[in-house]
């Protein structure tokens, strides 16, 4: 049985990681379609762009966050003083935290499942008179729904367990931002906090393994549907 201490880190978790998805999966499709077509000036930056976050390190990612998004940042200060938003050190700046670092991962899966899509059918919905956003929305999306579906789920999965970004942008607050990850952390600076980042540990790693399992079934279905 889960004490109420790690439930509170369960649901704070879930909570960012749900977030992190439905805010960034709109813009990780927008990436990966735009990627998945052919050659365009900028791409090579864009995909560059879109990547970035899987070769720089978290703790600096959130270091730039944060003096971009904190409250003395250009951005922070903005939203702050016109719209009374506020994200450093709070639940939603570690969602945002956290959907910067699984958004390459959103990315990556989504734009597999545009790419395997036969290329005939959109000449076919183009010579139907469909026009570009038709063919997104009634030929891309609805094939790469398996794709896209495995790139939330992994994003989710991963988002579970990152901490350098978020600790770094976001903090460790429990009942606040205090994730899976930071809560090992922490059980690991106490006194005798072994035995309860080992517990924290083992639920982390049911979780990961769940997701990435249920990613991959998601996967399987996208090829299997592709094949009929």
């Amino acid at each position: 049985m889960l004490s109420a201490n790690e439930w509170s880190v369960l649901v704070t978790s879930f909570g960012v990681a749900s977030r992190a998805v439905v805010w960034s999966l709109p813009i990780a499709i927008a990436f990966a379609y735009l990627l998945s077509r052919r050659a365009f000036p900028g791409k090579m930056l864009l995909d560059g762009l879109a990547h970035l976050p899987l070769v720089l390190p978290p703790v600096l990612i959130g270091f730039l966050m944060l003096l971009l998004l904190g409250r003395r940042g250009p951005i922070g200060a903005w939203l702050e003083n016109v719209f009374g938003v506020h994200l450093a050190f709070t639940a939603e700046g570690a969602s945002l935290a956290t959907a910067v670092m699984t958004f390459p991962l959103t990315v990556r899966a989504i734009r597999m499942a545009f790419e395997a899509t036969d290329r005939r059918l959109f000449e076919a919905a183009a010579v139907l008179g469909a026009g570009p956003v038709d063919r997104f929305l009634t030929v891309a999306l609805p094939l790469a729904a398996p794709g896209v579906l495995a790139g939330a789920v992994t994003a989710f999965a991963a988002g579970l367990g990152e901490f350098g970004a978020v600790i770094t942008f976001a903090s460790n607050v429990p009942g606040e931002t205090q994730t899976l990850p930071l809560a090992i952390y922490a059980a690991l600076q106490m006194p005798d906090g072994e035995e309860q980042a080992l517990r924290l540990a083992g639920l982390s790693f049911v979780l990961a393994i769940t997701g990435l399992a249920a990613a991959e079934a998601l996967q399987a279905w996208s090829r299997k549907r592709l094949e009929q």
